[in-house]
């Protein structure tokens, strides 16, 4: 099992995050998310939201950290990428 975890840079709601994303399965990334304490209300589309608060936690946990353009990069490949604007597989 590989989770992946970007740096906390992405500013929203008065703090900084980080998304957590597999490369294997969405059931992977709910487990993983579900074991470190990410609320089901975090997950968006193909990532979970990780408050910069939780971010060591998750790298504890074994998320392997690695760039936002890697991350991307790695979703993709593995065919879970689910951009904005097209409609979530069913």
């Amino acid at each position: 099992m590989t989770l992946y975890i970007d740096p906390p840079t992405w500013p929203g709601h008065g703090r900084l995050w980080s998304h957590l994303v597999s490369d294997v399965s969405f059931e992977e990334l709910h487990a993983f998310a579900a074991a470190i304490g990410c609320p089901p209300r975090a997950f968006e589309r193909d990532h979970y939201d990780v408050p910069e608060a939780h971010y060591a936690d998750a790298v504890r946990a074994g998320a392997r950290e690695i760039g936002s353009k890697e991350l991307v990069g790695r979703l993709t490949a593995a065919g879970l990428r689910r951009p904005k604007g097209r409609p979530v597989p069913g």
